[in-house]
């Protein structure tokens, strides 16, 4: 009998083996003529497959959350939500059949929700679009495929429930998880990969919002408060396009959002009402983040398990509903009903009051560690607040028209434009969402104060975000030590010292781990091809909880690696990626060639720098970087940067210290045998190095 089963047990496991063995000679093939292709076909090909992924994830989120919502509201509570012109304008239920379920219907929805997302993936709690955006500039490979899972049916939970939320976050989690994996798949190099899931991020957004114009741009302007990335808006735009081609397919290409009467700019006093929706943009955008991360400081101090914790906020925005069911859903809906003339006779107070609930409900529904995205929910803000901005103004302003719609897009915009710091992304996609192209100028002044509002107070509902291109420590090293780009990783690169099979045990590997004295160590499989790493802070535990665990089940696959043939400057951002101690050098195979160590960058250019120092790079027309070592007699020695009197226009990016290669901060401050690299103008240049060396200028 043993025979008999174990027989076939054994033919099932080799099958395993060898179909994954297979598979990643064949991705690792694929990624080697990919990475060697020029950059327009690499990116016609990456940008193509992940709008394919990015509109198919929308389609597969939009089913879920319908199935959800109908399960939730319309079955268990008796209530159907009103729905947009492009969903087919349901008029939604008048009341509420049967309101005491409605609080318990919210609960149900956000403590199964909890319970699923602190089990199984707890970075999938809150609105997914900053998780990503944190990817992009920390580790674009980092994002697991059982959170993009989980956020899918976390999401469709908590917001079919009635939770305030948008349906935005899971869609940008699930393309900018695909854009991830072909990172880790492919062997994408660093940028490539930040550019995969920027991409990502845009082409599932603008796909679930029928708006791929703003959902390119938006991948190239969300990442940064007040930059661009310019690289990734073509891709963007390759991608955006597919993946609203793919969801269209499906559920049509009309627009989400209908205007009945259509808008023409022929009132020039509606720009001072417009106007007026901007400061209030702005300060509505501010209050909408700080008591968004205010309620997720409160529900971190409470004392009971995060598994329930979105369980109160849910009970909280149940009871919201009874009074104000405006709050239930992501409230596209309600949008809908204020662009026409359905809200027209809801009291004043009520409209007023919108803005405000909406704020707290979403800081309810999100904040606790529910899941579901900030970008919908912050439209529909815009729309209610500009809504009761057209009530309280047209029965005695000139020019406020008797029609509601323009207002209440001129919100949407501003509201979120200002507050997510995207102002031209959230411009075109809301043009798009209600098909009103025409009111992008009018609204330029609204979005423009609002954003300029939300700037002085340096906030944005995106904590993730970097302030600009500058604060990136990708883009630092870019511009970083010139002589890094001459050198290549082969000439660097150290033997393994540790090298894990994939059947080693834990206790194994830590025992090899220890007895070498290296902090981790790169996993292969049978046919010696890289499959992740090990640490040995992670592994200690899991070794003395199971010691026979293999490290198969525990590796990281999501690490960065850099290939054997790149420049040091390709290897230097792997390593900021990696934490800063090591990582794995790969062929283009993906088998492992040795490790690169910021102790082994650090001797190969302390070897170039002494045949090189004091080498000059032109970068632009009017940026030179420079190389040059303090010498003995500088009077910038135990000088801070921020103090040390460099040229005016001169940037600092690196100085290394010993071993030590640090990026510049206004604090760093200089001694004599540091090496620094900078950037500064043609004119300067002689100035700067004799600042350095300590020399007398000629």
């Amino acid at each position: 009998m043993s025979l008999s089963i174990g027989g076939p047990q054994r033919h099932r496991r080799i099958r395993s083996v060898v179909a994954k063995a297979t598979w990643r000679r064949i991705a690792g093939e694929l990624g080697a003529r990919i990475n060697a292709m020029s950059y327009l076909p690499k990116w016609l090909i990456l940008a193509s497959v992940i709008g394919v992924i990015a509109g198919l994830g929308a389609v597969v989120f939009y089913e879920a959350l319908s199935i959800s919502t109908h399960l939730f509201l319309g079955v268990l509570a008796g209530y159907n939500v009103p729905t947009p012109a492009g969903e087919g304008n349901a008029a939604g239920s008048a009341h509420f059949a049967r309101a005491w379920a409605i609080p318990l219907v919210v609960v149900l929805g956000a403590l199964a929700s909890g319970f699923l997302v602190f089990t199984w993936a707890p970075e999938a709690e809150g609105h997914g679009t900053d998780a990503a955006i944190d990817a992009v500039h920390h580790n674009p490979r980092g994002i697991r495929l059982r959170a993009v899972v989980v956020k899918i049916v976390a999401s469709a939970l908590t917001i079919g429930s009635g939770g305030s939320g948008g349906r935005e976050g899971p869609t940008a989690q699930i393309s900018a998880g695909f854009g991830s994996l072909l990172a880790r798949v492919l062997d994408l190099s660093p940028e490539d990969g930040r550019i995969a899931v920027s991409v990502g991020i845009g082409s599932g957004i603008g796909a679930i919002f029928s708006a791929p114009f703003g959902g390119a741009v938006l991948a190239a302007d969300i990442v940064y408060r007040d930059d661009f990335e310019f690289e990734a808006l073509l891709p963007g735009l390759f991608a955006s396009i597919i993946a609203y081609a793919v969801f269209g397919a499906v559920f049509g290409y009309q627009p989400l959002f209908a205007i009945p009467d259509g808008y023409h700019f022929n009132q020039p006093i509606q720009l001072v009402w417009f106007a007026v929706i901007g400061l209030l943009a702005g300060g509505l955008g501010l209050l909408y983040a700080k008591s968004f991360y205010g309620i997720v400081r409160l529900s971190h101090r409470l004392p009971f398990s995060k598994k329930l914790r979105p369980a109160l906020g849910g009970l909280l925005v149940g009871l919201m509903a009874l009074g104000l069911p405006e709050v239930l859903g992501t409230g596209y809906g309600w949008v809908q009903k204020g662009l026409g003339t359905e809200m027209l006779h809801t009291p004043l107070l009520i409209i007023l009051a919108l803005p405000l609930a909406r704020i707290l409900a979403t800081g309810l529904s999100i904040g606790t560690g529910g899941s579901g995205g900030v970008f919908g929910p912050g439209m529909v803000i815009g729309a209610f607040t500009g809504l009761a901005v057209w009530r309280v103004l047209e029965p005695f302003a000139p020019g406020v028209g008797h029609d509601p719609a323009p207002f209440v897009i001129v919100g949407m915009m501003a509201v979120f434009g200002g507050i997510s710091r995207a102002p031209i992304a959230v411009m075109l996609m809301v043009a798009q969402m209600t098909g009103s192209i025409a009111l992008l100028g009018p609204a330029m002044i609204a979005v423009a104060i609002a954003w300029f509002i939300v700037g002085r107070s340096d906030d944005s509902i995106y904590r993730s975000q970097l302030r600009t291109r500058a604060d990136s420590a990708a883009s630092r090293l870019h511009f970083g030590p010139p002589l890094l780009a001459t050198l290549s990783v082969a000439s660097v690169v150290d033997d393994p010292t540790v090298l894990l099979r994939d059947h080693t045990t834990a206790s194994e590997a830590l025992q090899a781990l220890r007895e070498a004295g290296v902090p981790g160590a790169p996993v292969i499989d049978a046919h010696g091809t890289y499959l992740g790493t090990v640490d040995i802070d992670v592994l200690a535990p899991l070794a003395e909880a199971d010691s026979t665990l293999p490290v198969a089940g525990v590796l990281d696959a999501t690490t960065t690696t850099v290939a054997i043939d790149a420049t040091l400057d390709v290897g230097l951002e792997a390593l900021t990626q990696a934490g800063g101690r090591w990582v794995t050098v790969t062929s283009k195979s993906r088998h492992v060639v040795g490790i690169l160590a910021i102790g082994d960058l650090v001797r190969g250019y302390r070897q170039a720098l002494d045949t090189n120092v004091g080498k000059i790079a032109q970068v632009t027309a009017h940026a030179v970087a420079v190389e040059e070592r303090v010498g003995r007699h500088s009077k910038l020695i135990g000088r801070s940067i921020r103090t040390a009197g460099l040229p005016a226009g001169c940037v600092v990016i690196t100085v290394q210290h010993g071993n030590e290669m640090l990026l510049a901060a206004g604090t760093t401050t200089l001694a004599e045998g540091d090496v620094v690299s900078a950037l500064t103008s043609p004119q300067s240049v002689d100035t700067l190095r004799h600042l350095l060396r300590g020399t007398a200028e000629p």
